[in-house]
């Protein structure tokens, strides 16, 4: 077949406007659902349906949540060709910051070492990320602080709504140099925005986004009811959860994927969303 001559025209960045529409929606992969418990770690995990080399994120829980109140943006996560995990360690009143944040690097390893599905399914050991929401966010952040120290591939950290830690996910940030998005709840009476994330996203030591989400509250992320929600201010929300899965897809495929066509959905201006800090 002959060469054109004519080189096709260079791919143009996408809108925040456009990008965010598309990832409304699940992407265009099937999703497997498997427990994590099979290989000794408890949680749930959902993959695509087929793939080698694909990124992966772990996604700690809240405070007395399960992964379950999750499982929406797992799925969602998945369908847009990333491997999604979330242990279901430390959900007691007294959790141990230090313990899940441990789990939640025990996970990564088990999403790099074994093999997914049928064995048709891997994990590429440069593509991993740290996610999470409320206490969750914050032992994400202790965890790719240890990571680093121990150094341990990690490329990416999302929180959502991130709690402080003992010890302090605060402290950790500063040694953390790995793009960071932290999203943030306008109306949170948990984890408020001027004590939580925005000192995070200052203290980060790498480039960090704080977007701010101001109608919602800090059950807003979630899926379902709990039978605990009425001790925590707020409730779940659909639309905060579906603009925080945009945002988080977005943000994990261009780090993970190297996808600069989503810059703009990260760095840009944005609906309902006030963006806050940069660096």
């Amino acid at each position: 077949m002959a060469r054109s001559s004519q080189q096709a025209a260079p791919e143009l960045p996408r809108s925040a406007k456009k990008a965010i529409g598309e990832l409304f929606h699940p992407g265009p992969h099937a999703v497997l659902r498997g427990e994590l418990g099979l290989v000794g770690v408890p949680g749930v995990i959902y993959t695509p349906a087929e793939g080698l080399g694909l990124p992966a994120v772990v996604f700690g829980h809240d405070w007395l949540q399960s992964p379950t109140r999750y499982l929406p943006l797992l799925r969602h996560l998945a369908s847009w060709g990333i491997v999604a995990a979330a242990p279901a360690s430390q959900r007691g009143p007294v959790p141990s910051h230090a313990r899940f944040s441990a789990d939640l690097r025990a996970t990564l390893d088990v999403c790099v070492g074994v093999r997914l599905g049928s064995g048709s399914i891997s994990v590429d050991r440069r593509k991993l990320a740290l996610a999470g929401h409320g206490m969750g966010g914050g032992c994400a952040v202790l965890a790719a602080r240890d990571r680093q120290t121990y150094d341990q591939p990690i490329a990416a950290v999302a929180t959502l709504a991130a709690s402080e830690t003992y010890p302090s996910c605060i402290d950790a940030a500063g040694e953390v140099t790995v793009p960071a998005l932290h999203v943030a709840a306008g109306n949170d009476q948990v984890s408020p925005l001027e004590g939580n994330a925005e000192p995070l996203a200052r203290a980060w030591g790498g480039p960090s986004v704080l977007r701010n989400l101001p109608k919602a509250n800090h059950l807003g992320f979630l899926a379902g009811r709990g039978l605990l929600d009425g001790l925590l201010a707020g409730k779940p929300h659909s639309g905060t959860a579906r603009i925080a899965g945009a945002l988080l897809t977005g943000f994990l495929l261009r780090e993970l994927t190297d996808d600069d066509n989503l810059d703009e959905l990260v760095t840009g201006t944005l609906k309902r969303t006030e963006l806050l800090h940069t660096h």
